[in-house]
């Protein structure tokens, strides 16, 4: 029969607490959303070359 690995918390590596799941304690669930918060955890995404920015003046030039 094969062994179930435990899993550890992505920011302290301690054994994962079940109310806290994926961490091991508020602190760390905290700590995680602050991260994110900051900017330290980013979704890449590709940016839009400078070409497609549409500026207020042109905008307005285009009565919209």
């Amino acid at each position: 029969m094969a062994t179930v690995a435990k899993a550890h918390c992505p920011v302290c590596n301690a054994q994962r607490v079940e109310k806290y799941r994926p961490f091991c304690s508020k602190r760390c669930a905290d700590i995680d959303l602050g991260r994110w918060f900051s900017g330290s955890y980013a979704i890449p995404t590709e940016e839009m070359p400078d070409e497609f920015d549409i500026g207020t003046e042109e905008l307005e030039e285009d009565g919209i």
